[in-house]
């Protein structure tokens, strides 16, 4: 139950990430972005320095009697993750400022359905028939909101695809700690995002406000959701844990439509009604098939 408290907390944070991103809508958005990995990279070293220390020691010993073998893959594993990560933040403001809001929005509605198939393919893990149903109410929900937005559709594959790889990614058998982990692909994203800050006017003055609210963004909406993310994959499979992600663009659509009070059309409250019985049977069916195994 705790790595699905994980889940379900890390995904329900990012649902409301629209309360600290509304009002920093007057700044732009590569701006955002280059301060939000900074200060999580500067925020989630500190971290391990001050709480993790007996785990940084714990790590060393574990790569130093490593076979070499297991350490290139851990190495390339740590670098894809990276690699996903940065893209994935990347192409996520990119399309958010060049393309559209409503691709973004799309962008976590596919993200589930891309996880449970990659799971399927590289991790083997087993789906039932109510799984399958539900990835099928999944499918045809983002038909539905996508129609008539084939670009949309196209650059949501793309955001969608490189945090389902990710997730995938993070199901490994390593045993180095996940805080740790995490911390080294965050460390490595922005190094690798830091060619952003040659189209960033460094010389431009932000109030306090900004800096509060990137603060809060890169700790409580960057580290701590990654974090309760890889957490709960130590016991969940990534096709369950990849589902549970439909929390965010619902509690996003609910805050959207109660608290923002943005308008709604028909086709937006049958696909996301569809989503959220989506992932009630998917977890239905999964806590039945567990059940099941455990009493044969």
């Amino acid at each position: 139950m705790k790595y699905y408290l994980s889940a379900v907390t890390g995904f329900a944070i990012w649902g409301t990430f629209a309360w600290v991103l509304k009002p920093l809508s007057a700044f732009a958005a590569l701006d955002i972005l280059i301060h939000r990995v900074i200060f999580a990279t500067i925020s989630i070293v500190v971290a391990c320095i001050v709480f993790r220390r007996k785990e940084i020691t714990a790590s060393i010993h574990y790569l130093s009697d490593t076979p070499r073998k297991e350490k290139f893959m851990l190495a390339i594993n740590i670098f894809l993750s990276a690699v996903m990560l940065g893209l994935n933040w990347f192409l996520f403001i990119y399309v958010m400022n060049s393309v559209s809001v409503n691709a973004t929005s799309l962008a976590y509605l596919i993200c589930p359905i891309l996880a449970t198939v990659l799971a399927r393919i590289f991790l083997h893990e087993q789906l039932n028939k109510g799984q399958w149903l539900a990835v099928l109410l999944s499918v045809v929900s983002c038909v539905i909101l996508a129609y008539g937005h084939f670009m949309d559709l196209l650059y949501s594959m793309l955001i969608a695809l490189s945090y389902a790889i990710y997730l995938v990614l993070q199901k490994n058998r390593f045993r180095m700690d996940k805080f740790i982990t995490l911390t080294l692909h965050i460390v490595l994203s922005t190094f690798l995002l830091l060619p952003i800050l040659l189209f960033v006017d460094a010389t431009d003055t932000k109030p306090v406000l900004f800096y509060s609210l990137v603060t809060v963004i890169a700790v409580v909406y960057t580290i701590i959701p990654l974090f309760l993310n890889i957490y709960a994959l130590k016991g969940l499979n990534s096709s369950i844990v990849g589902t549970l992600l439909y929390l965010n663009p619902i509690i996003s659509f609910l805050l959207a439509v109660f608290y923002y009070k943005e308008p709604i059309n028909t086709a937006q409250i049958v696909a996301f009604g569809m989503i959220f019985t989506a992932v009630v049977v998917f977890n239905v069916a999964y806590l039945y098939g567990k059940k099941r195994n455990i009493d044969h």
